[in-house]
């Protein structure tokens, strides 16, 4: 019997004469997936996206596969699915193409420069060994080091040296002598992406094989996956004020910041779109919208890229720098209504984490609004909106390469939609709510795909009210966050009306809480601030490849006697593996759990800590059994027994499967 690798899925049998044998050199089958799993697993979950995507490591390969490895600080665990493949010079990875495209999206690390910064080193692009193109790789977008949040410099010392240290269980400032901290502390955000387009169409069944030259000087090049697309010709709107018009300049060699001006003010007198023809437009601060339209010719077409400025004095925001965005008015000034911005990309410079800088790619406040098909790059936060506005849309974007959020909610935004989003490869979390000051109302976070945030959550919310979160895809989160957060933290107004959580998935999520030292869970309740007792339903959510626990109640140690978890309820959802729990209570409270399946549980399928006081009256979290829960809530665990193992050892459960 002839064998291809077992990696391609393909096993040929010479049996007898007459039956064909591939060629030597033919393409393996590809394996495409969807955030690394086979995407049966995750069908009508998530962004529906126009490429194709392919793991480095169910690809041929001179290199070595690194992972699968869940631990915080290291190449593999920032990757897609865990793993990736890691080229020397001369080395390469070979991607077959499953279907017809014209461009590619490499997803990859290379190394920082010594003193941090970044460098830049070549990649090399054949199809079928032939059609050579070379990329230019860079890293100064990527390595950040040490505490929030963060900085480029390697060797830094401690940025907050009164902070409890978990690497030496010390408070530095505190200790005599001062503990060694092993520098680089804490590096991380290894990743950036790259577009390219090929210059023609190639076929299914090609190979595009990806090579660290031998001359780079990048002593190391990972390789994370590959996106595929077939990118349709560029959009025309002959009816439209081209910024051309306006002296704007598409090779970018100028700013033309001040052409978009004048192009929108015209635009609106005559109640025209603004139109960005193909090219790359430099523009080095926001452009402020309002009442107009803009639309470029695709966002693998056009794109506005711009550099960050430091600003000769800090801006009454707080702001010291600025950079490319389109921003409406602030809401204390009203706020922009019926702007729509579609068809572009947005492609920022922000190397570092400032709080108070706004250089995010769309900003301010916009009601009765739309933002559509939009590719945003290496800003801030891809979309920050400062509230009270209503009625914004924000559908069919990639927002990837982000040091902070991909979106955010601040502050009394309501009747929004988030929907058919993509999101990779955020520093901080993918989606967020942040009721701060005013509650978000009655908005939805529907179909998108998060994968592989840093810091923090896939999607958060913080307070509001009728809020829902229904049919995302959440993968991969690295550090300190879970796939869904519900946080009474930041100030947030309490939550209140219902909120819903149905038909999501998560996979590989449930990351380590670094100052706990504990596991979280795939969707964490956390009762800071206040009491969570809103109705919150739980219902149809698949829970898949938990590196710790699939549901986690918790409450902070110093306010456990204080606030208290209720009115949740889990209904008709799936656990497919857990490094511990099914549920983790660590507070006060109750929930409910109506046909709740769960296998290949770790430890105990219930890990009831409630509120620690350990009362012989049970634990102070309670569990009600509404029936057909199968495979983890014993009887024996009703209602309310203590089963606390504050660290249980982790299970690493198998890969997912079909239910």
């Amino acid at each position: 019997m002839l064998r291809m690798p077992a990696r391609f899925g393909v096993v040929v049998a010479v049996i007898a004469a007459g039956i064909a044998v591939p060629a030597a050199d033919a393409a393996p089958a590809p394996v495409v997936t969807r955030a690394a799993l086979d995407p049966a697993l995750v069908a009508g979950r998530g962004a529906d996206v126009a490429f194709v995507e392919q793991e480095a490591e169910n690809a041929t390969t001179t290199g070595t596969v690194i992972g699968p490895d869940r631990t915080a600080y290291t190449l593999p665990s920032e990757a897609s699915g865990r793993a990736a493949v890691r080229l020397a010079p001369g080395e390469h990875v070979e991607f077959t193409l499953p279907k017809a495209a014209n461009a590619i999206t490499v997803r990859y690390s290379i190394p920082d420069a010594p003193t941090g910064g970044g460098i830049t080193a070549p990649l090399d692009v054949t199809v079928n060994g032939k059609h050579r193109r070379t990329m230019t790789l860079t890293s100064q977008y990527a390595w950040l080091y040490n505490q929030y949040p963060f900085t480029n410099d390697p060797s830094a010392d401690l940025l907050h040296p009164d902070w409890w240290i978990t690497e030496c269980a010390c408070v530095p400032s505190q200790t005599t002598p001062t503990p060694v901290i092993t520098k680089p502390f804490r590096p991380s955000h290894f990743y950036d992406e790259q577009r390219l387009k090929l210059g023609k169409t190639h076929r299914a069944g090609d190979r595009i094989r990806l090579t660290a030259p031998t001359g780079t000087n990048a002593a190391w090049t990972v390789i994370d996956l590959l996106d595929t697309e077939l990118v349709a010709p560029p959009h025309v709107n002959p009816f439209a004020a081209s910024v051309l018009l306006f002296g704007a300049d598409p090779t970018g060699g100028r700013d033309s910041a001040d052409a978009f001006d004048r192009a929108i003010a015209f635009a609106r007198r005559h109640r025209l779109p603004v139109y960005l023809p193909p090219g790359t437009f430099q523009v080095n601060r926001h452009i402020v919208v309002d009442d107009v339209t803009v639309e470029g010719a695709g966002n693998w077409h056009t794109a506005v890229k711009g550099r960050e400025v430091t600003l000769p004095t800090p801006a009454p925001d707080g702001s010291v720098h600025t950079g490319v965005g389109f921003y409406g008015k602030p809401a204390a000034e009203g706020g922009s209504r019926d702007v729509h911005l579609r068809g572009f990309a947005i492609e920022g410079d922000v190397r570092e984490r400032i709080d108070t800088d706004q250089v995010n790619g769309i900003g301010g406040a916009l009601s009765d609004s739309t933002v559509r098909d939009l590719y945003l790059h290496h800003t801030k936060v891809g979309l920050w909106f400062d509230g009270p506005m209503s009625n914004v849309s924000v559908t069919d974007n990639i927002i990837v390469d982000q040091v902070a959020d991909a979106l955010n909610f601040h502050t009394g935004v309501t009747n929004s939609l988030v929907r058919n989003n993509f999101i990779r490869n955020t520093g901080d979390d993918g989606l967020a709510m942040w009721s701060e000051h005013q509650q978000n109302a009655g908005n939805r976070f529907e179909r998108n795909t998060v994968q592989s945030p840093v810091l923090a959550n896939g999607i958060a919310l913080y307070g509001g009210t009728d809020n829902a979160l229904v049919g995302n895809l959440v993968a991969d989160p690295v550090r300190e966050g879970s796939g869904i957060q519900l946080g009474s933290r930041f100030g947030a107004q309490p939550f209140t009306g219902q909120v819903l959580i149905t038909d999501n998935t998560t996979v590989r999520a449930g990351t380590h809480e670094l100052n706990w030292n504990i596991g979280l869970g795939a969707i964490w309740f956390y009762a800071l601030e206040r009491d969570i007792d809103a109705d919150v339903r739980v219902v149809g959510n698949h829970f898949l490849d938990n590196t710790y626990n699939a549901i986690m109640l918790v409450s902070e140690w110093s306010v456990k006697d204080l606030h208290s978890i209720t009115n949740v309820h889990f209904k008709d959802v799936r656990v497919d593996g857990t490094g511990t729990s099914v549920v983790s209570a660590r507070s006060a409270g109750s929930a409910t759990f109506e046909n709740v399946d769960a296998r290949n549980v770790g430890a105990v399928p219930v890990n009831n800590c409630g509120s620690f006081h350990f009362p012989a009256t049970g634990s102070e979290f309670a569990l009600t059994d509404r029936g057909g829960n199968d495979g983890w809530l014993a009887p024996w665990l009703l209602p309310n027994t203590i089963t606390c193992d504050d660290r249980p050892a982790v299970v690493p459960p198998p890969a997912p499967s079909g239910w």
